[in-house]
């Protein structure tokens, strides 16, 4: 089987598990689940440089805002290659094979001024958020309900990360 989401390797290696989705919807969820896992990656690396870089009035409110959100997205990263390894598969996070898989747009590495972060920063939140949500209607495709609430704990904690850095955009009258 030609694997439809795994843009480095035809078929990657699944390991034998006693896990009763089948070998076919578990090498199509591990591949889908190697693309989110590397878009998760750029992510929180996005949210470093965003918090390694931000400076203005609101210097320290955002430079700890982007660190929570940083911790919080290692946490899904981990969850990600956990259920990766789960399903039998190998979770390729490094650096180099997420630069290559991922679907975010680049973060502009000359941003300073806190509202261009803010700006920049919930684009990737909502444009990982939207992965999310796609993720969660294809495991629910592959009759996988562990992946898809897995998905939706992960949309959900991103839509809560956006509304807290959306509210720094919006002016009080």
């Amino acid at each position: 089987m030609k694997n439809r989401h795994n843009t480095l390797t035809d078929t990657p290696t699944l390991y034998p598990t006693q896990n009763d989705l089948p070998l076919d919807q578990r090498t199509e969820l591990n591949a889908l689940m190697n693309l989110r896992l590397a878009s998760a990656v750029d992510l929180q690396l996005q949210m470093k440089q965003a918090h390694w870089n931000v400076k203005g009035p609101s210097f320290i409110g955002l430079h700890k805002l982007f660190d929570e959100i940083d911790e919080a997205i290692e946490a899904y990263v981990d969850m990600i290659a956990e259920r990766i390894v789960q399903l039998g598969g190998i979770a390729e996070g490094t650096v180099r094979v997420s630069a290559k898989r991922s679907r975010l747009d680049e973060y502009p590495l000359t941003l300073s001024e806190g509202m261009a972060h803010v700006s920049a920063v919930a684009a990737a939140l909502a444009a990982f958020g939207k992965e999310a949500r796609a993720t969660i209607e294809e495991a629910n495709a592959f009759d996988d309900a562990d992946t898809a609430d897995l998905f939706t704990e992960v949309s959900r904690g991103i839509d809560k990360w956006l509304w807290f850095v959306e509210a720094h955009s919006h002016a009080i009258t």
